[in-house]
Protein backbone atom coordinates (compact mmCIF):
# COMPACT_ATOMS: atom_id res chain seq x y z
CA UNK A 1 0.00 0.00 0.00
CA UNK A 2 2.80 2.29 1.06
CA UNK A 3 4.29 1.74 -2.92
CA UNK A 4 0.92 3.15 -4.25
CA UNK A 5 0.56 5.59 -2.00
CA UNK A 6 4.13 6.96 -2.63
CA UNK A 7 3.80 6.54 -6.52
CA UNK A 8 0.31 8.21 -7.13
CA UNK A 9 0.05 10.51 -3.94
CA UNK A 10 -2.57 9.50 -3.02
CA UNK A 11 -3.84 7.72 0.59
CA UNK A 12 -5.55 4.18 1.14
CA UNK A 13 -7.54 3.83 3.61
CA UNK A 14 -8.89 0.38 4.80
CA UNK A 15 -12.72 0.30 6.11
CA UNK A 16 -13.67 -3.92 6.95
CA UNK A 17 -13.55 -4.95 3.17
CA UNK A 18 -13.68 -1.49 1.49
CA UNK A 19 -10.58 0.00 0.44
CA UNK A 20 -11.00 3.81 0.43
CA UNK A 21 -9.13 5.97 -2.18
CA UNK A 22 -8.25 10.05 -1.28
CA UNK A 23 -6.59 12.08 -3.19
CA UNK A 24 -6.50 13.67 -6.65
CA UNK A 25 -9.67 12.67 -8.92
CA UNK A 26 -6.96 11.80 -12.07
CA UNK A 27 -4.23 10.05 -9.56
CA UNK A 28 -7.03 8.30 -7.41
CA UNK A 29 -8.54 7.22 -10.99
CA UNK A 30 -5.29 5.75 -11.86
CA UNK A 31 -4.83 4.22 -8.62
CA UNK A 32 -7.70 2.64 -8.78
CA UNK A 33 -7.14 0.93 -12.14
CA UNK A 34 -4.02 -0.24 -10.86
CA UNK A 35 -5.41 -2.06 -7.96
CA UNK A 36 -8.37 -3.50 -9.95
CA UNK A 37 -5.74 -5.13 -12.18
CA UNK A 38 -3.75 -6.52 -8.94
CA UNK A 39 -6.86 -8.11 -7.36
CA UNK A 40 -7.10 -9.90 -10.88
CA UNK A 41 -3.40 -10.87 -10.82
CA UNK A 42 -3.76 -11.94 -7.22
CA UNK A 43 -6.88 -14.36 -8.13
CA UNK A 44 -4.19 -15.86 -10.20
CA UNK A 45 -1.07 -16.03 -8.17
CA UNK A 46 -1.46 -15.44 -4.49
CA UNK A 47 1.88 -13.94 -4.27
CA UNK A 48 3.18 -10.99 -5.61
CA UNK A 49 6.21 -8.92 -5.29
CA UNK A 50 7.02 -5.33 -4.66
CA UNK A 51 9.54 -5.51 -7.56
CA UNK A 52 5.93 -6.53 -9.53
CA UNK A 53 4.17 -3.59 -8.40
CA UNK A 54 6.84 -1.08 -9.47
CA UNK A 55 6.73 -2.83 -12.60
CA UNK A 56 2.67 -2.63 -12.88
CA UNK A 57 2.77 0.92 -11.78
CA UNK A 58 5.34 1.71 -14.59
CA UNK A 59 3.34 0.02 -16.96
CA UNK A 60 -0.14 1.27 -16.07
CA UNK A 61 1.43 5.07 -16.40
CA UNK A 62 3.21 4.24 -19.95
CA UNK A 63 -0.34 2.82 -20.92
CA UNK A 64 -1.99 5.80 -19.47
CA UNK A 65 -0.55 8.37 -21.65
CA UNK A 66 -1.70 8.23 -25.38
CA UNK A 67 2.18 9.11 -26.91
CA UNK A 68 3.67 5.66 -25.13
CA UNK A 69 0.37 3.53 -25.18
CA UNK A 70 0.69 0.69 -27.58
CA UNK A 71 -0.70 -2.85 -28.56
CA UNK A 72 2.81 -3.92 -28.61
CA UNK A 73 4.03 -4.13 -25.10
CA UNK A 74 1.89 -7.23 -24.71
CA UNK A 75 -1.13 -6.03 -23.00
CA UNK A 76 -4.50 -7.39 -23.22
CA UNK A 77 -6.64 -4.29 -22.40
CA UNK A 78 -10.22 -5.86 -21.09
CA UNK A 79 -13.18 -4.17 -19.57
CA UNK A 80 -12.30 -4.59 -15.80
CA UNK A 81 -8.53 -5.13 -15.88
CA UNK A 82 -5.43 -5.06 -18.25
CA UNK A 83 -3.80 -8.66 -18.36
CA UNK A 84 -0.35 -8.80 -19.00
CA UNK A 85 2.07 -11.56 -19.97
CA UNK A 86 4.42 -13.29 -16.97
CA UNK A 87 6.35 -14.84 -18.17
CA UNK A 88 8.58 -14.87 -21.92
CA UNK A 89 6.11 -18.30 -22.42
CA UNK A 90 2.48 -16.66 -21.88
CA UNK A 91 4.22 -13.49 -23.72
CA UNK A 92 4.93 -15.56 -26.81
CA UNK A 93 1.71 -17.43 -26.64
CA UNK A 94 -0.23 -13.47 -26.71
CA UNK A 95 2.24 -12.73 -29.59
CA UNK A 96 0.88 -15.96 -31.98
CA UNK A 97 -3.09 -15.06 -30.49
CA UNK A 98 -2.04 -11.32 -32.15
CA UNK A 99 -0.52 -12.87 -35.42
CA UNK A 100 -2.53 -15.73 -36.28
CA UNK A 101 -6.05 -17.12 -37.52
CA UNK A 102 -5.77 -20.12 -35.20
CA UNK A 103 -3.36 -20.85 -32.29
CA UNK A 104 -2.68 -24.03 -30.61
CA UNK A 105 -2.01 -23.39 -27.05
CA UNK A 106 -0.57 -26.87 -25.25
CA UNK A 107 0.84 -26.92 -21.64
CA UNK A 108 0.29 -27.97 -18.02
CA UNK A 109 -2.26 -26.48 -15.80
CA UNK A 110 -1.89 -23.24 -14.38
CA UNK A 111 0.07 -21.72 -17.57
CA UNK A 112 -2.39 -19.43 -18.25
CA UNK A 113 -3.83 -21.22 -21.26
CA UNK A 114 -7.54 -20.30 -20.85
CA UNK A 115 -7.26 -16.75 -18.97
CA UNK A 116 -4.94 -15.58 -21.67
CA UNK A 117 -7.55 -16.65 -24.52
CA UNK A 118 -10.37 -15.49 -22.60
CA UNK A 119 -8.78 -11.91 -21.80
CA UNK A 120 -7.14 -11.76 -25.72
CA UNK A 121 -10.87 -12.29 -26.58
CA UNK A 122 -12.25 -10.22 -24.57
CA UNK A 123 -9.90 -7.22 -25.30
CA UNK A 124 -10.72 -8.31 -29.22
CA UNK A 125 -14.36 -7.33 -28.33
CA UNK A 126 -13.99 -4.12 -26.31
CA UNK A 127 -11.57 -3.10 -29.62
CA UNK A 128 -14.40 -4.13 -31.74
CA UNK A 129 -12.34 -6.62 -33.96
CA UNK A 130 -14.61 -9.26 -33.38
CA UNK A 131 -18.38 -8.84 -32.92
CA UNK A 132 -18.91 -11.98 -30.45
CA UNK A 133 -17.12 -14.19 -27.91
CA UNK A 134 -18.03 -18.05 -28.43
CA UNK A 135 -16.42 -20.00 -25.24
CA UNK A 136 -16.47 -23.99 -26.12
CA UNK A 137 -15.69 -27.35 -23.96
CA UNK A 138 -15.91 -30.79 -24.06
CA UNK A 139 -18.53 -32.83 -21.74
CA UNK A 140 -16.21 -35.51 -20.88
CA UNK A 141 -17.42 -37.50 -18.19
CA UNK A 142 -14.09 -37.97 -15.90
CA UNK A 143 -15.28 -40.62 -13.46
CA UNK A 144 -18.64 -39.73 -13.10
CA UNK A 145 -21.71 -40.30 -15.52
CA UNK A 146 -23.22 -36.97 -16.71
CA UNK A 147 -26.88 -39.35 -16.41
CA UNK A 148 -26.86 -39.35 -13.20
CA UNK A 149 -25.72 -36.29 -11.97
CA UNK A 150 -28.64 -34.07 -10.29
CA UNK A 151 -30.61 -31.68 -12.22
CA UNK A 152 -31.62 -30.59 -16.25
CA UNK A 153 -29.14 -30.96 -19.06
CA UNK A 154 -27.84 -27.58 -18.68
CA UNK A 155 -27.38 -27.99 -14.32
CA UNK A 156 -25.54 -31.12 -15.48
CA UNK A 157 -23.27 -29.58 -18.45
CA UNK A 158 -22.83 -26.39 -15.78
CA UNK A 159 -19.65 -27.54 -13.82
CA UNK A 160 -17.94 -28.17 -16.98
CA UNK A 161 -17.76 -24.63 -18.47
CA UNK A 162 -17.68 -23.12 -14.88
CA UNK A 163 -13.56 -22.34 -15.24
CA UNK A 164 -14.90 -20.13 -18.34
CA UNK A 165 -17.57 -18.18 -16.31
CA UNK A 166 -14.67 -17.61 -13.98
CA UNK A 167 -12.34 -16.14 -16.35
CA UNK A 168 -15.24 -13.98 -17.84
CA UNK A 169 -16.24 -12.78 -14.10
CA UNK A 170 -12.68 -11.27 -13.80
CA UNK A 171 -12.71 -9.82 -16.97
CA UNK A 172 -16.26 -7.93 -17.46
CA UNK A 173 -18.62 -6.38 -14.85
CA UNK A 174 -21.65 -8.61 -13.88
CA UNK A 175 -23.70 -6.43 -15.42
CA UNK A 176 -21.82 -6.29 -18.71
CA UNK A 177 -21.01 -9.92 -18.71
CA UNK A 178 -25.32 -10.35 -18.43
CA UNK A 179 -26.47 -8.18 -20.93
CA UNK A 180 -23.84 -9.75 -23.29
CA UNK A 181 -24.85 -13.32 -22.69
CA UNK A 182 -28.37 -12.20 -23.03
CA UNK A 183 -27.83 -10.73 -26.38
CA UNK A 184 -25.62 -13.47 -27.67
CA UNK A 185 -22.40 -11.99 -27.86
CA UNK A 186 -21.09 -14.23 -25.58
CA UNK A 187 -21.88 -17.81 -25.38
CA UNK A 188 -20.60 -20.15 -23.57
CA UNK A 189 -21.34 -23.67 -24.96
CA UNK A 190 -20.64 -27.26 -24.51
CA UNK A 191 -18.55 -28.02 -27.84
CA UNK A 192 -21.54 -30.83 -28.96
CA UNK A 193 -23.58 -27.54 -29.65
CA UNK A 194 -21.28 -25.97 -32.10
CA UNK A 195 -22.08 -28.75 -34.81
CA UNK A 196 -23.88 -27.19 -38.21
CA UNK A 197 -22.98 -23.45 -36.68
CA UNK A 198 -20.25 -21.08 -39.23
CA UNK A 199 -19.07 -18.22 -37.06
CA UNK A 200 -17.99 -14.35 -38.70
CA UNK A 201 -16.25 -11.95 -36.62
CA UNK A 202 -16.13 -14.55 -33.59
CA UNK A 203 -13.74 -15.18 -31.51
CA UNK A 204 -13.85 -18.85 -30.65
CA UNK A 205 -11.66 -20.67 -27.51
CA UNK A 206 -11.97 -24.38 -27.74
CA UNK A 207 -10.68 -25.52 -23.79
CA UNK A 208 -10.07 -28.47 -23.00
CA UNK A 209 -9.23 -29.26 -26.10
CA UNK A 210 -7.22 -32.81 -24.69
CA UNK A 211 -10.52 -34.29 -24.20
CA UNK A 212 -12.10 -33.94 -27.62
CA UNK A 213 -12.00 -37.01 -30.70
CA UNK A 214 -10.35 -36.10 -33.73
CA UNK A 215 -13.75 -35.91 -35.21
CA UNK A 216 -14.43 -33.23 -32.70
CA UNK A 217 -11.80 -31.32 -33.07
CA UNK A 218 -12.31 -31.62 -37.31
CA UNK A 219 -15.88 -30.19 -36.66
CA UNK A 220 -14.51 -27.33 -34.02
CA UNK A 221 -12.07 -25.89 -36.67
CA UNK A 222 -14.20 -26.16 -39.72
CA UNK A 223 -16.79 -23.45 -37.80
CA UNK A 224 -14.42 -20.78 -38.31
CA UNK A 225 -15.97 -18.59 -40.87
CA UNK A 226 -15.04 -14.32 -42.29
CA UNK A 227 -12.88 -12.32 -39.98
CA UNK A 228 -12.71 -14.62 -37.06
CA UNK A 229 -9.97 -15.93 -34.57
CA UNK A 230 -9.62 -19.51 -32.92
CA UNK A 231 -7.55 -20.32 -29.60
CA UNK A 232 -7.56 -24.37 -28.63
CA UNK A 233 -6.67 -24.83 -25.29
CA UNK A 234 -5.21 -28.21 -23.75
CA UNK A 235 -2.96 -30.38 -21.91
CA UNK A 236 -2.22 -33.85 -22.98
CA UNK A 237 -1.15 -35.01 -19.60
CA UNK A 238 -4.68 -34.66 -18.57
CA UNK A 239 -6.50 -36.93 -21.03
CA UNK A 240 -10.42 -38.14 -19.57
CA UNK A 241 -10.77 -39.89 -22.50
CA UNK A 242 -11.21 -44.06 -22.88
CA UNK A 243 -7.50 -45.69 -22.83
CA UNK A 244 -9.11 -46.58 -26.25
CA UNK A 245 -9.71 -43.54 -28.03
CA UNK A 246 -7.12 -40.93 -29.39
CA UNK A 247 -7.29 -37.40 -28.75
CA UNK A 248 -7.83 -34.67 -31.18
CA UNK A 249 -5.54 -32.47 -29.85
CA UNK A 250 -2.54 -35.05 -30.24
CA UNK A 251 -3.70 -36.12 -33.66
CA UNK A 252 -3.52 -32.75 -34.90
CA UNK A 253 -0.06 -31.76 -33.98
CA UNK A 254 0.70 -33.84 -36.60
CA UNK A 255 -2.05 -32.70 -39.32
CA UNK A 256 -1.66 -29.12 -38.92
CA UNK A 257 1.93 -28.96 -39.89
CA UNK A 258 3.30 -25.59 -41.62
CA UNK A 259 -0.05 -24.28 -42.28
CA UNK A 260 0.65 -20.14 -42.94
CA UNK A 261 -2.26 -18.46 -40.14
CA UNK A 262 -1.92 -21.22 -37.56
CA UNK A 263 0.61 -21.47 -34.48
CA UNK A 264 1.12 -24.46 -31.88
CA UNK A 265 2.54 -23.00 -28.43
CA UNK A 266 3.94 -24.84 -25.90
CA UNK A 267 3.83 -23.76 -22.42
CA UNK A 268 5.63 -25.74 -19.47
CA UNK A 269 6.11 -25.00 -15.90
CA UNK A 270 8.34 -22.50 -16.08
CA UNK A 271 4.83 -20.47 -17.07
CA UNK A 272 2.52 -21.87 -14.07
CA UNK A 273 1.23 -18.76 -12.27
CA UNK A 274 -0.49 -19.99 -9.78
CA UNK A 275 0.91 -21.27 -6.04
CA UNK A 276 4.72 -21.61 -6.65
CA UNK A 277 3.81 -25.37 -5.22
CA UNK A 278 2.10 -26.28 -8.26
CA UNK A 279 5.54 -26.04 -10.91
CA UNK A 280 6.87 -28.68 -8.07
CA UNK A 281 3.96 -30.69 -8.35
CA UNK A 282 4.18 -30.91 -12.22
CA UNK A 283 7.69 -31.47 -11.77
CA UNK A 284 7.64 -34.34 -9.40
CA UNK A 285 4.47 -36.16 -11.93
CA UNK A 286 6.98 -36.21 -15.09
CA UNK A 287 9.77 -37.20 -12.70
CA UNK A 288 7.85 -40.03 -12.13
CA UNK A 289 6.94 -40.72 -15.97
CA UNK A 290 9.82 -40.66 -17.04
CA UNK A 291 10.99 -43.72 -14.38
CA UNK A 292 7.83 -45.97 -16.11
CA UNK A 293 5.36 -47.85 -15.13
CA UNK A 294 5.35 -48.87 -11.28
CA UNK A 295 6.16 -52.64 -10.28
CA UNK A 296 2.93 -55.32 -10.22
CA UNK A 297 1.28 -55.60 -6.61
CA UNK A 298 0.49 -59.03 -7.86
CA UNK A 299 2.34 -61.93 -5.90
CA UNK A 300 3.48 -59.81 -3.16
Amino acid sequence: MALIEKNYGISLVVRGEKLLLEGPSAAVTQAGELLTHLVARLRQAPRLSSEEVRSLIARERRSADPETSTEEDGVMRTYRAAVRARSSGQAQYLQAIEDHDIVFAIGPAGTGKTYLAVAAAVAALRQKQVSRIVLARPAVEAGESLGFLPGALEDKVDPYLRPLYDALQDLLEPERLRRFQDMKIIEVVPLAYMRGRTLNEAFIILDEAQNTTPQQMKMFLTRLGSRSKATITGDITQIDLPREQPSGLIEIQKILTHLPGLAFCYLSERDVIRNPLVQEIIKAYERHEQAGPAPSREGR
